[in-house]
């Protein structure tokens, strides 16, 4: 018993063991190190495209929006109708010494559409230092009167105007037109039964008859009784026909189609009344037959003014 050898303790001895904690610190810091290389290469890539950024927008400002070679020197405006070229260029909100590349020509073009007579326009740039500016405007071919309270009490009557097209015009007063508008200061016909709430300048009138009322009057400039006879007023208050009043004093009727063909007969009658020495007093022209028909003698009716025809705008004049 005294030779019997004592067991080992185990943790005094030297044994093989795995090393987990080595392997696993390797790992966890190549992995440290992939990260901040990923996090570095994509900080450095937003970094350099920022640069590339600001430094491309502030070229471009140097070389182009700021350079004084593209400052706006002519304003070249032009109308066909009696906005004066001032006007327009007031409207335009463009001033002399603005970068050329640097003006929105989208935002002229709409601050001018804006206006209520004006039809479309066209921007452009002429390069270096010019800004070229067309305008087509609305011609109004009837009036409408609009009744509005007064502040000192009652009412007063003010006047809209519609282009062929229905659009609600204000019109411009005699000292604010171009002085070669070329437009005659005729009073235009009157349109009535409409209702006043429905105008509003820059909107559009659907009604139809208010489209026939328009359609008519285009017809009308267009037909042989131009000249004959003066309109004055036409009434739209009916929903089958118009019934339009001369500066003669006839009452004339028409259905809302064909108007070709009722100014033909119109005319036709006409002549035949001017050759019997008879005026058209009432003549209803939407009856297809059997036309109801009142003749009043030449005499009793005045004359039709000397007037010439106002043919809508074709081309442009500029100004």
């Amino acid at each position: 018993m005294w030779f019997k050898r004592k067991p080992k303790n185990r943790r005094l001895g030297r044994e093989q063991v795995l090393d987990v904690k080595l392997r696993s610190s390797k790992i966890r810091a190549a992995r440290t190190r992939m990260t901040a290389v990923s996090l570095g290469a994509v900080f450095a890539t937003v970094f350099g495209l920022y640069l590339a950024y600001r430094g491309g927008e502030w070229l471009l400002n140097r070389l182009v929006y700021e350079n004084r070679a593209f400052a706006i020197e002519e304003i070249d405006v032009q109308t066909d109708g009696i906005i004066p070229v001032d006007q327009l260029r007031r409207w335009t909100g463009v001033k002399l010494e603005a970068n050329l590349l640097a003006l929105d020509l989208g935002r002229v073009k709409r601050d001018l559409e804006l206006v209520p007579l004006v039809r479309s326009v066209s921007v452009e740039r002429i390069l270096p230092r010019g800004l070229r500016i067309r305008v087509t405007e609305r011609e109004p071919i009837a009036r409408i009167n609009v009744p509005r309270p007064r502040a000192s009490g009652g009412v007063e009557l003010s006047v809209v105007q519609l282009d062929s097209d229905g659009w609600v015009i204000l019109p411009l007063e005699p000292r604010d037109r171009a002085t070669a508008s070329g437009q005659s200061d005729e009073p235009l016909p009157l349109l009535r039964g409409i209702n006043p709430n429905t105008l509003q300048p820059g909107r559009r009138l659907t009604a139809p008859q208010v489209k026939a009322a328009l359609q008519f009057l285009v017809a009308f400039e267009q037909s042989p009784m131009t000249g004959l006879a003066d309109l004055k007023q036409v009434d739209v208050s009916s929903p089958e026909v118009l019934v339009v009043t001369t500066g003669q004093g006839s009452e004339v009727t028409f259905g809302l189609t064909d108007f070709e063909q009722q100014l033909r007969r119109w005319h036709a009658i006409f002549e035949s009344g001017r050759k019997s020495g008879n005026a058209i007093g009432t003549l209803d022209l939407a009856v297809a037959n059997n036309v109801p028909l009142h003749w009043l003698e030449a005499g009793a009716m005045p004359p039709a003014a000397p007037r010439l025809s106002r043919p809508l705008r074709s081309k442009k004049k500029h100004v």
